[in-house]
Formats: C-alpha cells, structure tokens, sequence
C-alpha cells in the first residue's frame, strides 16, 4: 500500500541542493568529504566543484603571523598533478565534469570567499576531529568554514579502521 510520509520527510523533502563546493586535501577525510558532495551532487543533480587551498600565512601568537616560503614552480606543478586527480576521481563519482580550483590563503576564508561567488547552496569538507590542545594550536579549518561560510556546510569524518 501507499505510506503516507511523516511531517519531518515532508520537510527533508524540500532540501535542494543545487550548488555543492568540496574542500579537499590528501587526507582520508577528505576522501570522506568528497565522496559525499559527489553523492549528493547526483542525487540532487547539482553541480559540483572542488576546491584545494594552499595555506597562506599562519598565526604564530598574539598578532604575529608568519608566512610560509612561496611555492616553487615544482611544488605547483605537483599540488595541481594531486588536484587533477581529485578532480578526476569526484568526476568518477559524480558522473559529470568538476571543475576544481587551486587557490592560496586562509583555507577557511577562501573557502567561504568561493562559495559566495559560486553561489553554492552547500560545503562539504573533511574534518580530522581533533580535540583539546591540538585543536587549540592547530585550529580547525572545518570550524572555521562553518562559521563563516555564506550557506550550509556538511562535516565528514573519515570512517575508522575498524569499520
């Protein structure tokens, strides 16, 4: 027979995703991230992009910051060799061209800067899931795309070993 949905189907129901924006690096949970946005992007057929950014600049305290060297020709060249497999893999998964994009920065401000200007309904990017002090001086990227992203934004962690 016929099942009538809950209230709260009915609500799922009306989320469209038509502009999805995931955040990738070289680790597993970004693999998550990306095997996620590429999911959605399916099912809803919304477009997908990727973005990889180089960290900038990096607080060292108190109003200091220190900058890393600049990217040789060579580290660029391999930083888009990795993106393009990226990008070749979320095409794999989606089933449609992703257009990916390298860019330097504060990963978490240029991430948020991009979906502006794509207009994307969704971020998707990895977290590592760090707690305490590491979290303290490390920062997290993820937290701080949720806070200043402009739309939603969906946080994956990369499944256990034991799963």
């Amino acid at each position: 027979g016929v099942r009538s949905r809950s209230r709260s189907d009915r609500r799922l129901a009306l989320i469209t995703w038509l502009g999805i924006l995931c955040a990738v690096d070289s680790t597993a949970s970004s693999r998550a991230a990306l095997e996620h946005a590429a999911d959605l992007a399916r099912r809803f057929d919304a477009r997908l992009a990727l973005v990889h950014v180089w960290r900038g600049a990096r607080a060292a305290g108190p109003g200091l910051a220190v900058a890393p060297p600049a990217l040789t020709l060579g580290e660029e060249a391999e930083l888009g060799r990795k993106l393009d497999d990226w990008k070749r893999e979320a095409e794999r998964l989606a089933g449609r061209e992703v257009p990916a994009v390298l860019t330097s920065g504060a990963p978490a401000e240029e991430v948020a800067r991009l979906a502006a200007e794509r207009h994307v309904d969704l971020v998707v990017v990895g977290t590592h899931g760090r707690t305490g002090v590491r979290h303290a001086l490390l920062g997290s990227v993820a937290e701080g795309i949720v806070r200043q992203a402009p739309c939603a934004v969906l946080v994956a962690r990369a499944r256990a070993e034991s799963d």
